[in-house]
């Protein structure tokens, strides 16, 4: 059962319908911004040897995940330059949840160490990053719920004010 002393966020009351007519709260509005794309080598350093090739790697997967969301966050969310540091923070989860996939993929899910077999540590902190991806994807609206939660920005520049044109 829904809690009755929350709020609906704007849309689902645009959505479902406002039969008791109070007035809908608009959303908190972020000056529209051109989000710059961070340079992922201060992140994922350019360093010789295997190291290297996994960094180049992440900065593929974090360039990669950066250019698919944002276009789409722009129009849907109204980002703003206040919120490149959780998007890169996103992407950067993006990487490292690659980057221990493949981990474990090459050495498995349990490893053979000094006390008999024992789990690979990339699982451990797999599920950190995983944890902490949910809650981004929450905050930037990347699930069909956390989708309805969100207040999109001003009717993007159409004169009839209408959410779902």
């Amino acid at each position: 059962m829904a809690d009755p002393t929350r709020r609906k966020p704007p849309l689902q009351v645009v959505r479902e319908g406002n039969p008791g007519k109070r007035p809908v709260a608009e959303g908190v509005s972020v000056p529209p911004a051109e989000l710059v794309e961070p340079e992922w080598t201060d992140t994922f350093a350019d360093v010789s040897g295997d190291q290297g090739a996994v960094n180049a790697r992440c900065r593929e997967v974090a360039s990669r995940e950066w250019q698919r969301v944002v276009p789409v966050l722009e129009f849907t969310a109204g980002l703003g330059s206040v919120d490149t540091a959780t998007l890169t923070d996103y992407c950067i989860c993006v990487a490292r949840i690659d980057q221990c996939e493949r981990e474990i993929s090459v050495n498995g899910i349990l490893m053979l160490g000094e006390r008999g077999w024992q789990k690979n540590g990339a699982t451990t902190i797999v599920g950190q990053y995983r944890t902490q991806l949910a809650r981004y994807i929450g905050e930037l609206g990347l699930s069909p719920s956390a989708r309805g939660r969100l207040t999109p920005p001003d009717n993007m520049g159409d004169d009839d004010g209408d959410v779902f044109d």
